[in-house]
């Protein structure tokens, strides 16, 4: 396998409050994770820093994560906890009142492939040279297109696109987004919506199907797509590639 992964400020935003990681560990498992922060006095960054570190250190230091379902115990009970420290911050740190992240996150071992989610960023898999979308995004607008009180093309770009529903930070419950994914894919792909607001499914889809590109160079391909189109936010972009004929790296 091979993995890559990137993040950027953008055009407009003084700061990046984007964190993302693809960790592995002493059985060649890889975990992926991509962070979007919020909060002001650079609190975001603080929150999506905290998700990347405490999960990612901690599958890095495991053996194994064991069968399917000790996978989503263990998600699930990392989430809970990082969600904690970030509330914590919040009330010592009264400037940071507030902060909160997305997280988005993919498990990929032998026998399984599991997306978890929260908040707007994006999780997909490429296989046959298509991308399937994995999580659902949310906010506001996607609850409202849901129940029917938008349409799509609606949706894509009302003024209230970016209100979340959910986020890490914003409660003490929050409840992960689950997905069982068929491990056989030809690659995983993660982003913040830096990306997804500013490329479609079919940009993305033909820049990763670019033979000619080496993999590092389709990530940064992506990066410069969506900079030229206004790079409103901070843009970040985690890639694993499962390919018989790379070794691990």
């Amino acid at each position: 396998m091979k993995s890559f992964y990137l993040t950027d400020t953008g055009r407009v935003r003084s700061h990046n409050e984007d964190s993302v990681t693809i960790v592995k560990n002493a059985s060649g498992e890889h975990l992926m994770i991509v962070a979007d922060g919020m909060g002001g006095h650079r609190a975001g960054e603080i929150a999506s820093s905290m998700v990347v570190t405490q999960i990612g250190t901690r599958f890095s230091n495991l053996s194994t994560i064991g069968s399917k379902m000790d996978a989503v115990k263990w998600l699930k009970e990392n989430v809970d906890e990082v969600n904690a420290s970030i509330l914590k911050y919040g009330e010592e740190h009264s400037e940071s009142m507030g902060l909160g992240t997305t997280v988005v996150m993919a498990l990929l071992t032998k026998e399984f492939l599991i997306f978890v989610n929260i908040g707007d960023s994006s999780g997909y898999v490429l296989k046959n040279k298509v991308l399937h979308k994995i999580t659902k995004e949310h906010t506001l607008v996607n609850f409202l297109v849901e129940t029917g009180e938008l349409t799509p093309e609606e949706a894509i770009n009302h003024p209230k696109k970016n209100v979340l529903m959910k986020a890490l930070g914003a409660s003490e419950k929050q409840e992960l987004d689950i997905f069982d994914v068929d491990p056989n894919v030809d690659a995983i792909l993660l982003v913040t919506d830096g990306l997804t607001n500013m490329l479609t499914m079919d940009q993305v889809e033909k820049v990763l199907n670019d033979d000619e590109l080496k993999y590092e160079d389709k990530l940064i391909k992506l990066i410069k797509k969506c900079n030229a189109r206004g790079g409103t936010d901070n843009i970040s972009i985690a890639y694993l590639v499962k390919d018989s004929d790379i070794s691990d790296n």
